[in-house]
């Protein structure tokens, strides 16, 4: 016997058109393959004619080697997939040479190519017709990924698992065609957790008789974040910064102090969120559970007069306003009376590009207003300050920042799932209309039939989406009118609608109780969603007292994208969204946002304005902010001019502004100016 024989640990047999495929293994490694042919004799099946393939050639061989190598083979297998004929004619062979062999379960590509792969009931991919191995099931999932689009490691990666945990390459493929298998698409599942908290009786409060007779026929105890806040010094007028869950309850614990304080003469109220659409919904909340107690009214933008016809009074109660509103009363040197209370909503708001620097300025010159009404009037105690989110990375840091007790609970009230499958654009709608319809058709053990909330990345996005819903639906974003916007969330709230379709700009606030979140785009206009962003949204899935779970469903267009200055693409955005820490609340100052501050603080604050600067929770360079204020001609010491009044009321960027008063100065056509701020805004 050769050496090279007495070396074989498995010979594998195989039946192909020419015969039988024989593969040769040492040491856990193909050592080559070859192709035998048999010949009847008397004394039954005997190797004919034996060829060791050569790259792609093949190369005639004794047939006696091939009984040499079978004789000093460790083991010798057969294929399962081989023919009952064929497998008895080898073990006929065999058995003339006092050998024996075992028919094993293997991968018949793996064997066509040359490879033993054997299979049992924890491996085999079941492919249709026939069970394959894991290796074999990724390449077959990999030629059918290529008529999808390039999709990105983590997708693949996260179908490749699924592969291999339900062991059916169809019902994976079947997931790049819009197919709803929910045991597939499940990503995960964020349980219910309860806090163990001790509550506190609302009969203990000792409220204003007002709220107290108003809480005390609703509640026998404070809901856990509440009780927290209570116990942490809310109604002992301690600024807090509360970080909770959306529907555990958090913003009746700003409600509680700013109507208690009310109530006992120690000023105002002012209940400041982002969006308009959140201001409306807030200010009719408001008039409809305290209006009998105390005036509400509202402020949003410039203007005096709302499109409902409510008009801003200034001394009423309780102002709900937008952070713009407010900050226009501001700037515009309003009185607005005693504050005793300020609530910010959706605090998290601070580390958004745009919105971030002006919300962080709003606090630091509403702060500096109340400052000097508490010098002027003695009997003013200044104003007690409650920041309310549900969503925040770094609430320890930020509750410094903003010197306020923190209050934090953690605790969801349903389980939460979460699922991924894959769409393109067209097929989305198909694919949402499923999951609308068959959520409605539930109902949860409070009696309430599921709902659904549809998020996507444009006005035009929800109305096209809404038309293709086979049940009740209706699109929802700031472009509506106010009437409509009211009477689809009347709708929503008496069931009448199976799904809102919105704009991911409205995620944060409006009272949606939906069971079901659907995320048709991850972008919000031609931004990709923050980690943050993305949290508050699904949040708006599952309430405690109508739902039994939430279900959150991404739908991912893989290698897709909304705009080519997106750098990544949406199926990557998925996955880093599912897995991503939530990021910390920060607000980061350019030139043109710390120059726009800055001249705000001016214009309220005059010499005091680096006091405010300097208390603000992002770093303004206000030397130099002063600097370019001065070089465009928009403050003359510390007075604002009258060109520089005109831009911060407005609430245009300076840099921006001024580049427009040089284009008018240099007689320069409007469409010269247009373009150069244009290209000024790439530049930024």
């Amino acid at each position: 016997m050769s050496k090279q024989a007495q070396q074989v640990d498995t010979l594998f047999l195989h039946e192909v058109d020419r015969g039988y495929q024989v593969v040769v293994r040492q040491g856990g490694e193909r050592r080559f393959q070859a192709v035998l042919e048999l010949k009847e004799t008397d004394a039954g099946p005997r190797p004919g004619r034996f060829r060791v393939k050569q790259g792609s050639s093949e190369e005639p061989r004794s047939p006696d080697e091939f009984v040499e190598l079978a004789r000093g083979a460790g083991r010798i297998r057969i294929s399962q997939q081989t023919s009952s004929e064929a497998r008895d004619e080898l073990k006929a062979l065999l058995s003339g040479y006092q050998l024996d062999a075992k028919a094993v379960r293997t991968c018949r590509f793996c064997a066509n190519s040359g490879r033993y792969s054997p299979i049992n009931s924890d491996t085999a991919i079941d492919a249709g017709e026939e069970y394959i191995c894991p290796d074999c099931a990724k390449e077959e999932l990999e030629r059918e990924l290529a008529f999808q689009g390039d999709l990105t490691s983590s997708a693949k990666e996260r179908l490749e698992e699924l592969l291999v945990e339900v062991q059916d390459l169809e019902r994976i493929t079947n997931l790049l065609k819009g197919q709803l298998d929910p045991d597939l698409t499940k990503f995960d599942e964020i349980s219910a957790n309860v806090e163990d908290v001790d509550t506190v009786p609302v009969e203990s409060l000792s409220l204003h008789p007002g709220i107290q007779n108003l809480l005390e026929p609703r509640f026998e105890e404070l809901l856990p974040v509440q009780s927290l806040a209570v116990q942490n010094g809310l109604l002992d007028g301690e600024d807090q910064l509360v970080v909770s869950a959306t529907a555990t309850g958090k913003t009746l614990v700003g409600e509680m102090t700013g109507i208690d304080r009310v109530l006992n003469g120690k000023g105002k109220m002012l209940f400041l969120v982002p969006l308009v659409a959140l201001a409306n919904q807030k200010h009719e909340d408001f008039e409809e559970e305290y209006g009998d107690l105390v005036d509400v009214t509202i402020r949003v933008g410039a203007s005096r007069v709302r499109d409902d016809g409510h008009a801003f009074d200034p001394n009423a109660d309780v102002i709900v306003g937008t952070y713009e509103g407010i900050d226009h009363a501001l700037r515009t040197g309003r009185n607005l009376g005693d504050i005793g209370t300020v609530v910010i909503d959706e605090v998290h708001t601070l580390q958004e590009g745009e919105r971030g620097h002006r919300l962080d300025g709003l606090i630091s010159r509403l702060k500096h207003y109340c400052e000097q009404r508490e010098q002027r009037r003695q009997e003013y105690d200044g104003a007690q300050w409650v920041y309310l989110s549900a969503t925040v990375g770094n609430p320890s840091d930020l509750a410094e920042s903003l010197r306020a007790n923190l209050v934090e609970f953690e605790e969801r009230p349903v389980p939460l799932e979460r699922h991924v499958t894959f769409a393109d654009g067209k097929e989305k709608p198909d694919v949402e209309n499923k999951l609308v319809r068959r959520e409605f058709d539930r109902e949860s053990s409070q009696g309430y039939r599921g709902q659904t909330i549809i998020f996507t990345n444009s006005r035009r996005r929800c109305h096209e989406i809404s038309r293709k819903l086979e049940y009740s639906s209706a699109p929802y974003h700031a472009g509506l009118d106010y009437g409509r916007r009211k009477k689809v969330e009347r709708m929503f709230a008496d069931q009448e609608l199976a799904a809102v379709v919105t704009t991911a700009a409205l995620a944060a606030g409006v009272d949606f109780p939906a069971s079901q979140v659907i995320f048709d785009s991850l972008a919000m206009g031609i931004e990709w969603l923050t980690v943050q962003e993305f949290h508050q949204m699904l949040g708006r899935a599952g309430r405690p007292d109508y739902h039994d779970r939430g279900k959150v469903y991404v739908l991912v267009e893989p290698d897709g994208s909304y705009h080519n200055s997106m750098e990544m693409s949406e199926d990557e955005v998925a996955f880093k969204l599912l897995k991503g820490e939530m990021e910390d609340v920060r607000t980061l100052y350019d030139e043109s946002a710390a120059v726009e501050e800055t001249l705000a603080n001016v214009t309220v604050a005059g010499k005091q304005a680096k006091r405010l600067n300097d208390r603000m929770i992002g770093d303004v360079p206000t030397k130099h902010a002063l600097g370019k204020l001065l070089e465009y001609e928009f403050i003359d010491g510390f007075e604002p001019t009258d060109l520089g009044r005109v831009v911060t009321t407005h609430f245009l960027a300076p840099d921006e502004a001024f580049k427009m008063l040089d284009g008018i100065r240099k007689d320069h056509h409007p469409f010269d100016i247009v373009a150069d701020l244009e290209r000024h805004g790439e530049e930024e």
